[in-house]
């Protein structure tokens, strides 16, 4: 008798494969997958790092940091171990003595290389450790402010860093204000996805806002662009946090300021000015669109307010102290 050929399993149907007869079926092997491969680690880092949400400049920072390692192993990401990234950050302490932040970030980036794009865990970074000192920033007095300010040769410099110090930014916050950005009515300054993706609000000083008046009416470039800041050339474009530190760098030299300061050194003093003036450490810390308010604590340890009486104090104490034996008997 003649077999009618079966139908066709419809395809959604998915069985499993039939036992064989004799023994314990045991299916084939899966071939490992791969995570990053040696050609396309580094765009799988990035994709990782977009995911992740972090920041364009975090971004390089990490990359920075696993492209060192690979270089410094001389060896594909895959076959990486902890005697690797053992040797490396001995090598970054003992030889190439990085400051302590420096370490701080090859660490977090070397982490998430591992963990997110190898997809692998090394033993090592339970024990990688990076103390990093607290260090109170330079802070400048109003009077170096200003000779500062009146020092910086480019009228577009000149405003960039005045507005930068007046509303305590960020140098990229700074530049990348917008005509949209300043609610003259409300006297308030928006800065779009600042650090960690956030907005804040900033008190906008009416001086501030006359002189950017006069700043968009009488010195800035003629350009399409909705930046404040745009750089004097035959194509004027958004001007470049290179150009401004350099301004800043001869502002400092013909200023005579013997201080190490820096455009971030602007927003330190800013801060230290409003505690000084009594602002509160909790309305400081909205100001300055600080996570936490310990960040916003440290600026308590370089103000002056209360010291007026230790200095007296100090005075009276010591006020004998670097005159001669003989005038200090005859004082006595």
């Amino acid at each position: 008798m003649k077999r009618e050929p079966l139908d066709p399993l419809p395809l959604w149907l998915d069985l499993p494969p039939p036992r064989p007869r004799g023994g314990i079926f045991k299916p084939p092997p899966a071939e490992p997958v791969t995570r990053a491969r040696p050609h396309d680690w580094r765009e799988r880092m990035l994709e990782d790092m977009t995911l992740r949400g972090l920041r364009p400049r975090t971004k390089e920072h990490y990359l920075h940091a696993a492209q060192q390692l690979v270089r410094y192993t001389g060896r594909s990401p895959d076959l990486l171990t902890d005697d690797d990234i053992r040797a490396y950050f001995i090598h970054l302490h003992e030889e190439r003595k990085l400051s302590a932040s420096t370490l701080y970030v090859a660490l977090n980036g070397l982490r998430f290389f591992c963990r997110h794009t190898l997809g692998r865990e090394f033993a090592v970074f339970e024990l990688l450790r990076v103390q990093r000192p607290l260090r109170l920033p330079v802070v400048l007095s109003l009077r170096e402010v200003r000779t500062l300010l009146a020092a910086v040769r480019s009228p577009v410099g000149k405003m960039a860093l005045t507005t930068i110090y007046a509303l305590g930014l960020r140098l990229q916050e700074g530049l990348t204000l917008e005509t949209g950005d300043i609610d003259a009515e409300r006297l308030l300054v928006w800065v779009r996805n600042g650090k960690g993706g956030r907005d804040r609000g900033i008190p906008l000083p009416r001086p501030l806002l006359a002189r950017l008046r006069r700043y968009w009416r009488d010195e800035r470039p003629r350009a399409p662009s909705p930046h404040l800041f745009v750089a004097a050339s035959k194509r004027p474009h958004s001007l470049h946090d290179t150009s401004l530190q350099k301004s800043f760098a001869d502002a400092r030299l013909r200023s005579g300021l013997a201080k190490r300061a820096t455009i971030h050194t602007l927003r330190h003093s800013y801060a230290t000015h409003l505690l000084e003036a009594g602002v509160t450490l909790r309305a400081l810390q909205l100001v300055l669109g600080h996570k936490q308010l310990r960040t916003t604590e440290l600026y308590a340890h370089v103000t002056h307010t209360g010291m007026e009486r230790v200095h007296d104090t100090v005075d009276r104490v010591m006020a004998d102290l670097c005159v001669s034996p003989a005038r200090r008997g005859a004082l006595l």
